[in-house]
């Protein structure tokens, strides 16, 4: 899961290899998309543990 995550954010933030650090821009890029993905994840749980919940009621 960590490796998607770097993957991801490299590929959506790095688009010039003009030197051995990160731009400004870059970084502030790769911030964001860190950020969203635990925001993302635990909206994910959130909803199944909704779903779930809603399952058992049903029974």
């Amino acid at each position: 899961m960590y490796n998607s995550l770097v993957e991801r954010c490299f590929d959506d933030c790095a688009d010039s290899f003009r030197r051995k650090t990160l731009d400004k821009q870059e970084e502030t890029c790769v911030r964001r998309c860190a950020e969203k993905f635990p925001k993302h994840s635990m909206r994910v749980d959130m909803r199944f543990a909704e779903l779930n919940q809603g399952d058992a009621t049903q029974d």
